[in-house]
C-alpha cells in the first residue's frame, strides 16, 4: 500500500494520519506477518513506546488493524484488508510455530462460523493454530 492509500484508509476510518501514525502504518504494511509492539519499536527507534502503544490502540479501535493473541505472551498486529469498519470481512486463521515463534496469516482459511446462544452478539474472533511451521518441521 502506498502512502496515499494508507492516508486515505486512515482518514476513512476517522484516524488523523500524523507523521508517526503513518510511520507505524508503513511498518505494519511492510511485513508479511503480524508484528508485536516491540518489533515496531525496534524498527522505529526514534518513536517512544507509549506513542506506539497509543497508536496501535487507536488503530485497533477504529478497525485499521487486527490484534492477534497467538499464545506467545505478546500481542501481534496486522493491517486489516477489509474495506469498511462496520463488519470485519478480513477474519482469517493464524498459525503460530511453537519452535521458531513466528506467527503467519492463513488468509485463505476463514474462521469457522460459530453459533452463539440466543441474545449473544459476537464482535470479533481470534483463531490461532499452534504447531510446527514448514521450515521447523523439516
Amino acid at each position: 500500500m502506498n502512502e496515499k492509500d494508507l492516508t486515505e484508509k486512515m482518514e476513512s476510518l476517522g484516524i488523523r494520519p500524523t507523521a508517526v501514525r503513518l510511520m507505524i502504518g508503513r511498518v505494519l504494511d511492510s511485513t508479511d506477518h503480524p508484528v508485536s509492539a516491540l518489533e515496531i519499536e525496534m524498527e522505529l527507534d526514534t518513536v517512544d513506546r507509549s506513542t506506539i502503544t497509543r497508536s496501535l490502540s487507536l488503530f485497533h479501535d477504529k478497525g485499521l488493524i487486527h490484534l492477534i493473541e497467538d499464545g506467545s505472551g505478546a500481542a501481534k498486529f496486522e493491517l486489516c484488508d477489509s474495506t469498511h469498519d462496520a463488519e470485519d470481512s478480513d477474519m482469517h486463521v493464524h498459525f503460530h510455530c511453537r519452535k521458531c515463534g513466528r506467527t503467519v496469516c492463513l488468509h485463505s482459511v476463514q474462521i469457522p462460523s460459530i453459533e452463539l446462544p440466543p441474545n449473544y452478539f459476537g464482535e470479533s474472533s481470534n483463531f490461532t493454530v499452534t504447531g510446527l511451521c514448514d521450515k521447523c518441521r523439516n
